[in-house]
């Protein structure tokens, strides 16, 4: 079990939860969210990710991560304008939060 701020992931069951809430998540959201909890704290760049998650070494289209990403937000219940989940490091990747905080 991963648990990062009121986020837990379960890998094995490929299972989370927002509090005591389950949240549905498709594959790929959900391994957004592991890749990015596995190294909250730190940031992970947009190539890692496409590579992790969406096992390729070339862009399928610049707007896939920032798409997942919206959709991923939603259903955590982060708001992107002041994120306290995963932000955005301009020019360097996305970073889950260890604590809970707004840019």
């Amino acid at each position: 079990m991963i648990e990062v701020q009121d986020i837990r992931l379960d890998p094995e069951s490929r299972r989370a939860w927002h509090g005591e809430e389950e949240v549905v998540l498709s594959r790929k959201e959900f391994d957004l969210v592991l890749a990015l909890m596995e190294r909250a704290g730190t940031i992970v760049t947009r190539d890692e990710l496409m590579r992790e998650v969406w096992h390729t070494n070339f862009w399928t289209s610049s707007k896939t991560i920032d798409v997942h990403l919206g959709w991923v937000r939603r259903k955590l219940g982060d708001d992107s304008r002041h994120p306290r989940l995963i932000t955005t490091i301009r020019g360097q990747g996305l970073r889950f939060e260890t604590e809970g905080h707004t840019l």
